[in-house]
């Protein structure tokens, strides 16, 4: 079993999409070890996607990721980090595959309903940044 990380973006969370989003991802065979609700600070969120840092984009992602609540989660699945991004299809929601949760819930490239760990390396990153290690269930 492998653990990756996922974030229900505010586009999701404010349109109280949040609810349908866990039952794809619940239907997908995956097993939530931890959620929790925030509201990102721009610091929380500057310090999240540090890695775009340099990116033309970084400002508005930041401000977007700010603007409401978020939800943060752990799951588990076999070979759960590639199967999250199956499941959650391409960045675009316009390019996504039916059925995946960007194409049903994403409006646009940047407001696309749902963020997931791109790699092992990334995904011990972002769980740590969310959680410690006794709100994870096992």
């Amino acid at each position: 079993m492998q653990k990756t990380f996922t974030i229900l973006k505010p586009d999701t969370v404010s349109a109280g999409k949040a609810g349908a989003v866990l039952s794809e991802i619940e239907r997908a065979g995956f097993r939530i070890c931890a959620m929790k609700m925030l509201h990102l600070t721009e610091a929380q969120a500057q310090g999240f996607y540090y890695v775009h840092k340099e990116r033309p984009f970084f400002g508005n992602l930041v401000k977007f990721m700010t603007e409401s609540a978020i939800v943060a989660m752990v799951l588990e699945a076999d070979n759960a980090i590639e199967k999250l991004r199956k499941v959650m299809g391409a960045t675009d929601p316009a390019k996504a595959d039916n059925g995946t949760i960007r194409k049903q819930f994403g409006t646009n490239i940047e407001r696309n309903a749902i963020h997931g760990s791109d790699g092992p390396e990334t995904a011990a990153f972002e769980i740590g940044y969310f959680f410690n290690q006794l709100e994870i269930v096992r």
